[in-house]
């Protein structure tokens, strides 16, 4: 999947360091975590608004079935995106951190620190599909009008007219 490699090719690694107690953050104010996250949630952001604008325009005939696709598919595509980009490193992958003397720097691997990222694919696709649609059937339906304009004084469909309303040709001069 694309956007699993792309995400692996533009986050950074958060330095690591390697001495006699294990593996411990390098540099604890390092912005490398959250620069992942963040590089998650616009890639994914991303391809969750094209989901549902292409959605929008290609299914809005049986909107349940592309609504649950659109979640599913988008949920299942963010677990995917995650699993690619953090297996596979892409990149130059450069570590700048102050280590003490006698420890080894590494980078680490390329994973979420805020799961909350994970919904931006479906959520934004299922948002942008529910926009697209209100905002066509506020523009489709017989009752707008602008503000302070007359009423229609075409009846709604299903309803009788008016007494006074009907129009009886020329046979009602007779």
């Amino acid at each position: 999947m694309p956007a699993g490699l792309l995400w692996s090719y533009l986050s950074p690694r958060a330095p690591y360091q390697v001495g006699g107690q294990g593996t411990m953050l390098a540099d604890p104010t390092t912005q490398a975590l959250i620069a992942a996250d963040g590089w998650y949630a616009v890639i994914t952001g991303g391809l969750g608004l094209a989901c549902g604008a292409v959605a929008w325009a290609v299914g809005r005939r049986a909107m349940l079935p592309v609504l649950l696709g659109l979640c599913g598919g988008g949920v299942l595509a963010a677990f995917l995106t995650l699993w690619l980009g953090s297996t596979v490193t892409i990149g130059a992958v450069t570590v700048e951190a102050a280590a003490s003397p006698g420890t080894t720097v590494v980078p680490g691997a390329l994973r979420l620190t805020a799961s909350g990222v994970l919904v931006c694919w479906p959520l934004l696709a299922v948002g942008l599909f529910g926009l697209l649609e209100g905002m066509h059937g506020y523009r489709e339906s017989p009752l707008r009008r602008p503000l302070g304009a007359a009423p229609d004084p075409q009846p709604l469909q299903g309803q009788a007219p008016a007494p006074g309303d009907r129009d009886e040709g020329p046979a009602a001069t007779r």
